[in-house]
């Protein structure tokens, strides 16, 4: 199948019951629990969400992942990226589906890993209609031992032959690179070494502006200031040349939406929800957000920009963060101008990162619903398969 890019997708096992989401938020909890109580908060508002072909799926079906790996392939999908959660000390959540598909070898369907090295709280979601701000898992770093044990985990996934490859090295995305010490990606290149690998291909997950002080290995600051929305490239630089990674998946909704508005307001948004847990209105228009979502550092070959298909994070917060008029036409608008950024790279770094497959409670799916059925899915098929 040839493609212009290839388009990986990042892809959420949160839709099947574990013994935690029973603890936290009720017996059989789901991100479909969230999806399906969803209400339209203003005239013309997209919710609920219905999902269509394969309808409230539990990913410990094995037929739905075919399902799925089936409908990504005739998309011209190149693989899913699925998240995986380690917390440290052996600690994992959601990872059953991956089990299963690494243990199983089906679907037959190319996939990587990416690391949410995040702590979950309970602030993720509401809770009876009021932000809670309570630790469930807090995710540690605790030194080489840990590091040595997640990558043996890891090691059978990277060894095995659907494992998504970059210049012959397995790809493994990072959500939060800033956060990883400094000793983790040196001692897993070691330990890839050692373990007869070619190495790996560590990307790194970034916004196109920075919110937290990013410091160089002497302590000084490596940019201006908060919220900036023009150093996008000292970002990419500060993961690459500073945090020792291969590359970046770039992520431009916090600059699209200080571009819509002004950075003022983003950071005292960001305030008011993130440390007031306030409920804050915050709609934006999906083609406004899209015209200053990439930037031309974008186009640098170890810079992989993503796809943002949808945006509606009402069914787990409400007001705050709805992208409003998103359809596959303006997708399609969206995965053209980012196909211009990657069509002079070469074909092993034309990647694209599609978020997200199946994010369902954050309104940010390619999967069909009642509305679109396979219009998203279309999309992708008619920009990225060559004619």
């Amino acid at each position: 199948m040839n493609r212009k890019a290839r388009v990986l997708a990042l892809y959420l096992p949160q839709f099947h019951p574990i013994p935690e989401n029973d603890k936290w938020w009720g017996k059989g909890f789901t991100e479909w629990t969230n999806v399906g109580k969803a209400k339209p908060l203003f005239k013309g508002h997209y919710q609920p969400r219905v999902p269509a072909d394969l309808g409230y799926y539990d990913l410990r079906m094995p037929e739905v992942r075919e399902a799925q790996a089936e409908m990504a392939r005739e998309a011209g999908i190149e693989g899913f990226c699925y998240w995986h959660y380690w917390f440290g000390g052996g600690k994992q959540l959601l990872e059953r589906p991956f089990n299963e598909v690494l243990a199983s070898g089906k679907p037959d369907f190319p996939f990587a890993l990416a690391w949410g090295n995040h702590s979950w709280k309970t602030n993720t979601w509401t809770s009876g209609g009021k932000k809670l701000d309570a630790m469930m898992v807090e995710q540690q770093y605790l030194g080489e031992e840990d590091y040595r044990k997640h990558f043996e985990y890891v090691l059978p996934a990277f060894r095995d032959k659907r494992y998504i490859t970059v210049d012959g090295k397995p790809l493994f995305l990072i959500f939060d690179p800033v956060a990883v010490p400094r000793d983790f990606v040196p001692f897993w290149r070691r330990l890839a070494q050692e373990a007869g690998l070619p190495g790996i291909h560590f990307v790194g997950y970034m916004q196109n502006c920075n919110n937290r002080p990013l410091k160089d290995a002497q302590g000084n600051d490596y940019t201006k200031g908060y919220f900036t929305t023009d150093e996008a490239g000292k970002y990419y630089d500060y993961v690459i040349k500073v945090l020792g990674f291969d590359a970046v998946a770039s992520m431009g909704t916090w600059r699209a939406e200080i571009c819509t508005k002004n950075r003022y307001w983003f950071a005292l948004q960001r305030q008011l929800v993130y440390r007031l847990n306030l409920k804050v209105s915050n709609i934006y228009d999906y083609r406004k957000v899209m015209r200053n979502y990439y930037v031309p550092e974008d186009a640098r070959e170890n810079v992989y920009p993503s796809l943002l298909p949808q945006w509606d994070r009402s069914p787990r917060s409400g007001l705050n963060g709805i992208y409003h008029n998103s359809r596959p036409e303006y997708f399609k608008e969206t995965m053209e101008r980012a196909l211009e950024l990657v069509k002079d790279k070469q074909d092993e770094h034309k990647i694209l990162f599609l978020k997200s497959w199946n994010e369902w409670a954050e309104g940010n799916y390619v999967e069909p619903d009642l509305r679109f059925g396979h219009g998203y899915l279309d999309a992708i098929r008619d920009t990225v398969l060559c004619k």
